[in-house]
């Protein structure tokens, strides 16, 4: 399994803009480096957050009345279409959504920075796509985000595999977002794999201080297929390295009424959520 071979984009450099929309046109991926979140911002959410997952208290925190914020259990989700449950437990963060009171400092600023982050990156790609692209838009990128309370910061828990793990079972199966674009800090330990055009999988580097970024069906669906949304998995860890991996990628969602194409971005989120067992 080779790595993805997609160039670090510096997004201090003159024409970062361009690179990241280069980038994520020909592999649906691209990687940052040198962004303004700190090693010691992510350290401290890895912290707190793996001190909550270890807390028999974090049930409490379970969604009520079929919200979509609060604590997921263990086999929760599927990926589209898939047999099994992925084998992990998460966290919905949404802006205006209460989290536990040992988190929210260090979350709610990282929260902020990511999406910072992300509107920046929409802005090059409604800087830097081509006419027909943007023409064919129902309104530029950076404004479907305007308002919108779905964006949603997802801390992911992979336990350690115990002996219960069943044929087929694995941290992730094979799936593509949901939303605009999905921006994620480097995880806590390897595993990441992407899907390249030719359909053969890669290992995402697991390198300090980067952020992977993908294109999701949303994008897909506005931009009429120009930005493919990219197939990516978990795959379980080998005995030496059965550990707690904890990813936390913050998915960047328009505003539910904002038109894709024939589907509000609200039609497609509630229909893709039904897909995965989320709803």
């Amino acid at each position: 399994m080779t790595e993805f071979n997609v160039l670090a984009i510096d997004p201090n450099e003159v024409d970062a803009s361009k690179q990241f929309v280069r980038s994520l046109k020909e592999t649906g991926f691209a990687i940052l480096k040198n962004h303004p979140i700190t090693p010691g911002e992510i350290d401290a959410m890895y912290g707190v957050w793996a001190d909550f997952f270890a807390d028999d208290s974090k049930t409490d925190f379970a969604p009520k009345d079929g919200a979509q914020n609060g604590y997921f259990g263990f086999k929760s989700e599927n990926a589209k279409g898939a047999q099994h449950k992925d084998l992990k437990e998460f966290f919905h963060v949404y802006q205006n959504a209460s989290v536990p009171p040992s988190v929210e400092e260090v979350t709610r600023s990282f929260h902020s920075k990511m999406l910072d982050m992300g509107r920046l990156l929409l802005s090059w790609l409604d800087q830097e796509s081509p006419k027909e692209v943007k023409d064919g838009l129902s309104e530029a990128l950076t404004s479907m985000i305007d308002g919108s309370e779905a964006n949603l910061l997802r801390i992911i828990h992979y336990p350690p595999l115990d002996e219960s793990v069943e044929a087929g079972e694995v941290r992730a199966a094979a799936h593509e977002d949901i939303n605009l674009i999905t921006l994620l800090v480097t995880g806590s330990e390897p595993g990441l794999q992407a899907q390249d055009i030719e359909g053969n999988w890669h290992d995402v580097p697991c390198q300090a201080g980067y952020i992977t970024v993908n294109s999701g069906d949303m994008l897909a669906k506005a931009t009429k297929g120009h930005y493919r949304s990219t197939p990516h998995r978990v795959i379980n860890p080998p005995k030496q390295e059965n550990r707690s991996r904890y990813s936390m990628p913050l998915f960047v969602h328009p505003r539910p009424e904002v038109k894709l194409d024939e589907q509000t971005a609200g039609e497609f989120l509630d229909e893709r959520l039904r897909e995965i067992g989320l709803k």
